[in-house]
């Protein structure tokens, strides 16, 4: 097989899968771009809020509400539309060219895309026309959720395109395109949102209906950026494309059933990819319900409390679990290719690099987030006692969230489809089962108790399974999560120090210095958890030895 690292020229587009060549810096470069990515999108997606809320005025409260049930409804049917395909085609897609089938690659993916065409128009169509019905399902019959719903269909209609697009990209390991995508489909979508909120409720005096109705339909505009972009990137990298399609190995197949290997592939990611979607929709169509067996309260004040944890806080944690999400998508290719050339000890290896710094990452972020969530919280909503304990509580619950995304992604990588899914179901009735028990238990914080049992049961059958097939030296990662917690400790002891210190002085509802305290502990928080990391080396272990040079530029030795 040709050496794919002979032509750097070739690098930034190829796998890097030579069982001599280590898959570190390759986990860690698509991580670096994925992760970027996803950060400054979620960061902007959680800012908008702030202008959104004040601009809304004394109808936030419904106008946030309606805002969450319309796209828990529009999340799930993205997940479906796109049908897995993107995560199939990326691993699919890395399969091939592991074995120097380029040209393989090609067909399946031109063979997808116009799949996903169908795909996109069939399902816009029927969420637009079935959205009496999908509000009636899933939005406890709210009326107000209709045109919601039906401004979400539009977007529907592209992001097929937009998934499968990016899924091409990153089967070659190339993140890049895909993150900067993402960066100006949050962009694009944001200044439509809150230009047309601003023009409709403060310039025209109009309906918060409206207003949500045009902030949803902004999907659209920001998917439509995206796809331009990634067109553009398409069209700079296909002299290269085209090259490795023409010095691979040909085809030894020239009648493969496409349709059946993409949705075989498929079916698994649609699954799975839409777990904590789901559970989300589980605590929409069953809350207040649910609620109402064991607490008095308005069906405003039952909406008050699902929008605290279902939406305002959920928002917050997936900016960190999102960190997951970046890894899943960058070890899939990697694994997928490994697993092509049988080599399982690399493979193992790979889990283990993947496994530690998913860690290394979620475990300070999570804490990080649950150590600033006063001052983060007032920043973005204004002061409120329980939406920051609905926050504290759903910091820790994203490492099970988080360690969910990977877990499966792993699995799916390595061809372990329907084990994940058996598993995945088993860990969905569990949070069925629990949900009534910890809603007449803990009331409002009952479905996020429901949620962590579900997800624990997932992650500990699918770690188990993992590693009973490919024995990762779990020894080693033990003692690198040790290390991990306790500086994660280190850093969380001295932030809440500080937060309660200042707070305590002056006060819990000032925004302005919320915003000031954030800043200052987030640094703060960094500050601790790197020196800590650098000066005893486990990023050094963890990150490879280009960290090095990360410890001479801050002269830490």
């Amino acid at each position: 097989m040709q050496d794919l690292n002979e032509n750097r020229d070739d690098e930034e587009i190829t796998p890097v899968l030579n069982p001599e060549t280590s898959t570190q810096d390759t986990m860690l470069k698509g991580s670096a771009w994925m992760t970027a990515g996803s950060i400054f999108s979620r960061i902007l997606g959680a800012i908008y809020i702030i202008p959104w809320m004040a601009w809304m005025g004394a109808a936030y409260p419904q106008a946030n509400a309606l805002y969450a049930k319309g796209y828990n409804i529009y999340s799930l049917f993205i997940i479906i539309s796109t049908a897995g395909i993107p995560g199939a085609i990326s691993k699919q897609i890395s399969h091939y060219n592991a074995l120097d089938e380029y040209s393989t690659g090609n067909r399946l993916f031109k063979h997808g895309l116009r799949i996903m065409t169908i795909m996109g128009v069939a399902f816009a169509a029927l969420m637009y026309f079935g959205a009496p019905l999908m509000a009636a399902l899933f939005a406890d019959g709210d009326p107000r959720s209709i045109p919601v719903i039906k401004s979400l269909a539009i977007a529907v209609l592209i992001i097929p395109i937009l998934s499968i697009m990016r899924g091409y990209m990153q089967g070659y390991s190339d993140m890049a395109p895909s993150a900067i995508s993402q960066f100006i489909e949050q962009i694009a979508r944001v200044i439509y949102m809150l230009g047309a909120t601003y023009v409709i409720m403060k310039m025209n005096n109009g309906s918060y209906i409206t207003a949500v109705v045009q902030s949803t339909f902004a999907a659209f505009i920001g998917a439509a950026f995206a796809i331009g972009i990634l067109l553009f990137a398409f069209m700079k990298k296909m002299p290269k494309l085209r090259e490795l399609s023409r010095n691979g190995k040909a085809p030894e197949e020239l009648n493969k059933n496409f349709t059946r290997e993409i949705f075989e592939q498929a079916v698994p990611f649609i699954i799975l990819d839409a777990g904590i979607t789901f559970f989300n929709l589980f605590d929409q169509s069953t809350f207040n319900q649910f609620m109402r067996m064991f607490v008095k309260a308005t069906n405003d004040q039952l909406d008050n409390y699902y929008s605290l944890f279902g939406f305002q806080a959920n928002k917050l944690i997936m900016i960190i679990v999102s960190l997951s999400a970046a890894m899943a998508v960058t070890a899939i290719p990697i694994l997928s290719g490994l697993y092509s050339k049988g080599v399982k000890k690399d493979i193992e290896d790979q889990i283990s690099n993947t496994l530690e710094l998913f860690f290394f990452i979620m475990i300070p972020a999570s804490l990080g987030m649950y150590a600033v969530s006063q001052p983060l919280w007032t920043t973005f909503y204004r002061y409120d006692e329980l939406g920051i304990l609905m926050l504290q509580f759903s910091s820790v619950i994203s490492i099970l969230l988080g360690f969910f995304t990977v877990l499966s992604a792993i699995l799916q990588a390595l061809y372990n489809n329907r084990l994940a899914i058996k598993y995945f179901i088993y860990g969905f009735i569990a949070k069925v089962l629990a949900q009534i028990p910890m809603i007449g238990l803990f009331h409002e914080f009952g479905p996020l108790v429901a949620t962590s049992i579900g997800m624990g049961v997932v992650c500990w059958l699918m770690t188990r399974k993992l590693h009973q097939v490919y024995p990762f030296d779990t020894n080693r990662i033990s003692r690198r999560i040790s290390g991990i917690i306790m500086f994660s400790l280190v850093m969380f002891a001295v932030v809440i120090l500080v937060n309660w210190l200042v707070f305590h002085f002056v006060g819990n509802s000032d925004r302005i210095l919320s915003v000031i305290i954030l800043m200052v502990e987030a640094v703060l928080g960094g500050g601790i958890y790197g020196y800590l990391v650098l000066k005893t080396q486990l990023a050094d272990k963890i990150l490879g030895s280009k960290v090095e040079r990360i410890r001479r530029l801050v002269n830490i030795k």
